[in-house]
């Protein structure tokens, strides 16, 4: 699906609705020495292996697009749930 690269939309920042860049949500690199991430090592340490079943077979093939809309106003940032698609671009 294509997504416009500006829209207006409501800024619950400004209380109106004003011109947002739109731009897609990634997700930052994990750290590796995050707290969950070296509790998750020292739970695979040793005998046992996997503490809880790893996902073989996924039920689902889309994923739902973030989207990231920018306030020309006030360069507040929000964020808005897309809907699931397999591909999302911004055009124009």
């Amino acid at each position: 699906m294509k997504f416009p690269k500006e829209m207006r939309t409501f800024c619950p920042h400004c209380k109106k609705h004003t011109l947002h860049s739109v731009s897609l949500y990634k997700r930052g690199k994990e750290r590796a020495t995050s707290w969950g991430a070296r509790r998750q090592a020292g739970r695979k340490r040793g005998y046992g292996g996997q503490k809880f079943p790893e996902l073989i077979r996924t039920a689902k093939t889309t994923k739902k697009a973030t989207l990231r809309l920018k306030c020309k106003d006030c360069s507040k940032e929000l964020m808005r749930d897309g809907i699931r698609l397999r591909k999302a671009e911004i055009v124009e």
